[in-house]
């Protein structure tokens, strides 16, 4: 048995260790190819990236010689005199060299039949400007600035490259010469991982600029593989391609500037690929090394999984638990701008998740359609307060406002939320089967099913939930409503579900609760803050102020009373505040504000610390008191 199961077990190892080299041979063999192109690409980049920098030097000259030329035209079609435009091209040299690009060193131009030159240079007299490369390819160019090819300057004897330009006459031209040192400067740079070297070269074969510099101003081809490595750049416009050079293979890399010159570089192979085959080595000697790791502890090994596995359901779980929790912040954001019906998208989300069940939708899409129910009035953000909070009738512009939270909602969640089902529950949940409906009056089955669910939940929470002017309708009122808008305002089989939920609820259970007193208790030694507390709570209706002034009266109130929310007073004459505080809680289940005028870092530290709710300093302003009174008991579930 023993011998049976180590030949087993051999056999096995055997089979594996094929397979693995089987498989090792196709990833590491997928792996070197596609680092090889991925190297290429990015020698590729590389060129592009240099090229850009090389026409964007270009373009700078360009665009100096633009506006020197714009100038002049001006000038002359002003009548300027030779003298006034040469004393605007001397001052324009001058700035240009000192302030733009030093390696800008000189502008000029054959201007009204007259060469006048910017840094003063006296051309001799067999000098014709009409026979010069700089206006001949100007007048080629015809208005456009073009860059005339590297030439040895006639002043400074160096190699230079000019950009000129034809002005608005036809005939005159104005030109700005470039010396090479920066591009000379570029090409020096210019390595992958500082590896190969660089040159530049136009269509003619003249290196303008070379990381040797003995080779810049050289012509190429001077040999057969300067032939071949031209042919391949300038004629077959080859960005990235391999040739031997001497006796090593290299990969050469190129790209085009201003369809003129070319930027190239030259890498050797066995320097461009030698990480490369370095990691290869490594990666099969660590492959067989692993290999040897898991058959001695694969046992161990899948502990370790099922203890990572684990952990990462673990971690989802609570990414789900956050992003509801998320969510639902946001949905209550929304709900508490109405302070009538608090708490509706809860249970619109709470409804439309009962539907979705009873049509037997996948856990996956009642999490999708809760999430909906939950964010279906996030549109409401756009909705001005007074006009979600008005009691009396709206008008027509304010009933417009109302109308487009749909849309506002699509535009907010479909740029947060990943499945756009839940933007569509947002800008659909008020069309209607019968296509009467907005906003784009969908009709039937064109309306998205998640947004017909959540219509029925909306409609049927908007009738049995409270608003300034009602309370929650009966439920045979709300049946009779649904009953009516089948086929009409909602999906028929959606309504008939909650239909049978309707019945099913005989307690009436599914509604918003009856507005209620919400009793706030102010616990403070000195009636005058008791007093301001009132007086700031006196408008907002729902809520009632009592007042306690130590710690007995406190006590006897919370036996007597229904209370939703204490102020604490910090500083009182009986007790401390914080101890009054953990008596309370060891009876009561009470939201707590602590009020005080001490806004040290400890004493904040220590109603963290304590869990209190929240505080508030004095002096009290109304509308932080005001707003912090509605946010806790809405948090701690009393409307």
């Amino acid at each position: 048995m023993k011998n049976t199961i180590s030949k087993q077990f051999l056999i096995t190892i055997i089979l594996v260790f094929c397979l693995l080299v089987s498989m090792l041979t196709y990833i590491f063999s997928s792996f070197y190819y596609s680092s090889v192109r991925n190297i290429e690409e990015l020698g590729v980049s590389n060129m592009k990236s240099e090229a850009a920098m090389i026409e964007n030097y270009l373009n700078k000259s360009m665009d100096v010689l633009w506006v020197t030329a714009d100038t002049v035209n001006y000038m002359m079609e002003n009548g300027a005199s030779s003298d006034e435009i040469l004393k605007y091209l001397t001052a324009e040299a001058k700035h240009e060299t000192e302030q733009i690009d030093e390696n800008f060193t000189g502008i000029y131009g054959y201007i009204n039949g007259e060469y006048l030159d910017g840094i003063g240079w006296v051309p001799p007299k067999d000098y014709i400007p009409t026979q010069r490369d700089w206006y001949i390819e100007a007048k080629k160019a015809g208005g456009k600035a073009t860059i005339v090819p590297p030439y040895l300057d006639a002043q400074t004897n160096t190699v230079m490259f000019s950009v000129s330009q034809l002005l608005s006459d036809g005939e005159s031209v104005v030109s700005l010469d470039v010396a090479l040192n920066e591009v000379q400067t570029i090409t020096e740079g210019m390595t992958m991982n500082d590896m190969g070297y660089g040159f530049i070269m136009d269509n003619t074969g003249l290196i303008i600029a070379h990381f040797d510099i003995s080779e810049k101003g050289k012509v190429y081809p001077e040999d057969e593989e300067q032939k071949e490595m031209l042919h391949q750049i300038i004629d077959n416009k080859r960005e990235s391609f391999e040739m031997k050079i001497g006796r090593e293979n290299c990969t050469i890399f190129s790209n085009q500037v201003m369809n003129d010159w070319h930027v190239v570089m030259v890498v050797s192979n066995t320097k461009l690929f030698h990480e490369l085959r370095v990691q290869m080595l490594i990666g099969i000697l660590i492959s067989v090394t692993v290999f040897l790791i898991i058959v001695v502890f694969c046992a161990i090994s899948a502990k370790k999984i099922d203890k990572y596995q684990r952990k990462e359901y673990e971690s989802k779980e609570q990414l789900n638990r956050m992003n509801t929790n998320i969510i639902r912040a946001l949905a209550y954001t929304i709900d508490a701008k109405d302070r009538y019906t608090s708490g509706h998208s809860q249970r619109v989300a709470d409804y439309a998740l009962a539907i979705a069940k009873r049509m037997g939708k996948s856990e996956e899409e009642q999490k999708v359609i809760y999430y909906a129910g939950l964010l279906h009035d996030v549109g409401k953000i756009r909705v001005p307060e007074e006009i979600i909070n008005k009691p009396g009738k709206l008008t027509e512009d304010e009933f417009n406002q109302i109308r487009i939270h749909p849309v506002s909602g699509y535009h907010i969640l479909k740029d947060i939320h990943e499945d756009v089902r839940i933007a569509y529950g947002a800008k659909y949940h008020h069309e209607r089967y019968d296509g009467k409906g907005y906003p784009n009056g969908l009709e039937g089955e064109n309306i998205p099913e998640i947004a017909r669910i959540i219509g029925v939940a909306d409609a049927y929470d908007a009738m049995a939930s409270n608003r300034s002017y009602r309370n929650a309708l009966p439920q045979e009122v709300v049946r009779s409503e649904i009953e009516k808008g089948r086929g009409h305002q909602f999906d028929a089989e959606i309504a008939d579900i909650m239909l049978e939920m309707i019945d099913e609820d005989s307690a009436y259970s599914m509604c918003q609760s009856k507005r209620s007193i919400k009793n706030i208790l102010v616990v403070d030694d000195e009636i005058i803050n008791i007093r301001m507390v009132e007086h700031i709570m006196k408008d907002v209706e729902d809520f009632k102020v009592i007042g306690a002034m130590n710690k007995d009266e406190t006590f006897r109130i919370l036996e007597e009373e229904s209370i939703h929310l204490i102020l604490l007073d910090l500083n009182m004459p009986d007790t401390d505040g914080f101890d009054l505080y953990k008596k309370i809680r060891e009876k009561y289940s009470i939201p707590v504000v602590m009020v005080t005028a001490d806004k040290g870092i400890e004493t904040i530290q220590k109603i963290s610390e304590l869990g209190i709710d929240d505080y508030l300093t004095k002096p009290l302003h109304a509308f932080v008191v005001r707003e912090t009174v509605h946010g806790i008991i809405n948090s701690w579930g009393c409307m």
